[in-house]
């Protein structure tokens, strides 16, 4: 068993594809048409991911208070550095988590307002 997909919300799917693509280094899995008013079935994810994200409609563009998804990279700092340089909204710099010694963990905002947690291993 395993997850096929996780719902992450989007305000303009366009805009979502070119963040995760350019940004992230995900690939379009899935983009098709699915009703009438020009909404898609998007899916990206991460190369070698079983796992895709799927760009639910979200209602608003108002930022998430709370992060939507924890993402996972061997390297945070640099990873961070590259997101800022580009453009990307920090949130936190990366440190040490309080609530595991030793991991790095960092935020960011994804092009849609989704507030993301990267952390180390």
């Amino acid at each position: 068993m395993h997850i096929q997909f996780a719902e992450l919300p989007v305000f303009d799917q366009d805009r979502a594809i070119a963040f995760y693509v350019d940004k992230l280094g995900c690939e379009v899995a899935s983009d098709a048409p699915m009703g009438a008013d020009g909404w898609r079935w998007v899916e990206v994810r991460f190369p070698g991911a079983r796992t895709s994200l799927h760009f639910l409609r979200r209602p608003d563009d108002k930022p998430s208070p709370e992060p939507v998804l924890v993402l996972v990279d061997a390297d945070v700092v640099g990873t961070i550095e590259r997101l800022r340089a580009s453009g990307v909204e920090i949130i936190t710099e990366p440190s040490e988590a309080p609530w595991q010694p030793g991991r790095i963990v960092a935020e960011f905002r994804d092009s849609e307002g989704n507030r993301m947690v990267i952390g180390s291993h």
